[in-house]
């Protein structure tokens, strides 16, 4: 068998069953991973006391052989959560000042799944602050680190999570997605992650960000993996009232079923994927492009057709996108303001001057940034024309995608226009690391299933992820398709050096 921290999280599901090894016994190897590796930032808590507990726990429901009953495939399977879930017996930040040392008093539904799944929990991971960016240095703890090039960075805002899993240290993670916060780490680690369709796991317990944007989803090695998490995770439920009311999916036996006239050998067969050329512009690296279509030939060899798409308001997801997303950020985050929970100044001369200094304290420079636009959008005489227009956008940007998948099953293309870049490069230019989220925006602003799937490196030795976004409810097609290409590649099975 492989060193424990080598196996994802079906192989190890499988060993856990055959008795080859036991939870407590991998929990304590990746805690020691864990605190080995604190120099990545990619962890903001840490319970080793009642993660070993879990762990235990979980070797008692193997033991009663509960591991082969349906719904046993996650039990003794250790993971962490993005510090954007709130946890009962945790401490829950969001990676903000202005939540240091809160704990909620319950858990969030996607961490009581999981839970109740038998996995083992090890700790918080750290993200961007209230999950506002793409590079995971926003977090007022610190960034994290990419592991393939610890002086770049590793995406955002999910970026402690998917340090985690491309670093071994855990072999899943939670994450979420608003703009591209599960994909875009994910492409810039060399790992896998999916974005489902929009109210297919429950946002109750996840702090807000966009409300109508923010999506719970699975960051782990393989597909397969996903898939497991996935289907756990996801499912109607009450106190979410934007969560979509469909019975529980299993995702894996839908990621395993064979296409209708599919081979062995094309087990793609008849699927056509389309590719937009506004996926494909000039102001897309070079090395992104080769290994975008080198996975986009590994399709073809699998039994897939390339089919030519247009999605003509790509480019309009953006300025769409930063109108949204920052009025709904100005309302939700008008919660933390010092009086029921979280960071209050000490010194203060009334309420309004309390609120202010509390707010000025706690949050960082991108969340201030934000709240602004956000207000500004949403003030009286700007309404209309910059928050009600941007959602006729979106409808439009919708349509578009409807009208391509008329014409094709999935549609494939690059996750972001490069590799990660060096951490601070975005830091004096918040404009350029926006653009870095073109191609994941649409996707999101439609509230489609998207994920990323590792097909190669470019410049600097570094990972690059091919998106493939499927129509609404469509994950176990693209998990499938995702799956049939790392069964015929190798690339989701690197890890980056010394890890």
């Amino acid at each position: 068998m492989k060193p424990l921290h080598e196996l994802g999280v079906a192989e190890l599901g499988q060993a856990l069953r055959q008795r080859q090894t036991s939870s407590r016994e991998v929990t304590q190897a990746l805690l020691a991973r864990v605190q080995a590796h604190e120099s990545l930032g990619a962890f903001l808590h840490v319970d080793a006391d009642a993660a070993l507990a879990r762990a235990d726990a979980a070797d008692a429901r193997l033991a009663a052989g509960q591991g082969s009953q349906p719904g046993g495939a996650l039990i003794g399977i250790p993971l962490a959560h993005k510090d954007i879930y709130v946890t009962a017996d945790m401490p829950t930040t969001a990676g903000s000042k202005i939540l240091a040392n809160y704990r909620s008093p319950f858990d969030a539904t996607v961490v009581a799944r999981l839970n109740e799944a038998g996995t083992v929990a090890l700790g918080k991971l750290n993200c961007d602050e209230f999950a506002m960016g793409s590079a995971n240095e926003n977090s007022a703890y610190g960034p994290a680190h990419n592991p393939w090039d610890a002086g770049r960075v590793p995406g955002g805002s999910s970026g402690g999570s998917a340090t985690a899993v491309a670093a071994r240290l855990v072999p899943a993670s939670t994450g979420t997605d608003t703009g591209g916060s599960i994909r875009q780490p994910a492409s810039f680690t060399g790992i896998t992650g999916i974005k489902p369709t929009y109210g297919v796991c429950s946002r109750y317990g996840m702090i807000a960000f966009a409300s109508s944007l923010d999506q719970a989803g699975p960051m782990a090695r393989s597909a397969e993996d996903c898939s497991l998490l996935l289907s756990a995770m996801s499912g109607f439920d009450e106190r979410d009232a934007t969560s979509v009311q469909q019975p529980p999916q299993d995702f894996h036996a839908q990621m395993l079923q064979a296409r209708d006239g599919a081979t062995a050998a094309q087990p793609l067969k008849g699927l056509r994927i389309g590719v937009a050329a506004e996926f494909f512009p000039q102001g897309l690296s070079a090395d992104v492009n080769s290994a975008v279509r080198q996975g986009l030939a590994e399709l073809e060899k699998l039994g897939a057709t390339l089919v030519d798409v247009s999605l003509p308001r790509t480019e309009l997801a953006i300025p769409v996108y930063y109108i949204i997303a920052p009025a709904e950020a100005s309302s939700n985050l008008s919660r933390f303001d010092g009086v029921r929970f979280g960071h209050r100044a000490e010194k203060y001369t009334d309420l309004l001057d309390m609120y202010k200094k509390t707010r000025a304290e706690g949050f960082g420079p991108e969340v201030k940034r934000r709240i602004m636009i956000g207000s500004y959008v949403l003030s009286h005489g700007y309404y209309d024309a910059y928050y009600l227009q941007a959602q006729k956008l979106r409808r439009m940007i919708a349509d578009d995608f409807q009208q391509a998948f008329a014409q094709c099953d999935v549609i494939a293309g690059p996750v972001a226009p490069s590799v990660a870049w060096k951490a601070g490069e975005g830091s004096d230019d918040p404009v350029k690391a926006y653009l870095a989220d073109i191609f994941t925006l649409p996707g999101s602003l439609a509230g489609l299933p998207g994920m990323s799937v590792p097909v190669g490196f470019g410049e600097g030795g570094m990972p690059v992820g091919l998106q493939l976004i499927g129509n609404y409810f469509k994950e176990g097609q693209l998990l499938h398709t995702a799956h049939a290409l790392q069964q015929a590649t190798d690339w989701h099975q690197k890890a980056p050096a010394g890890f």
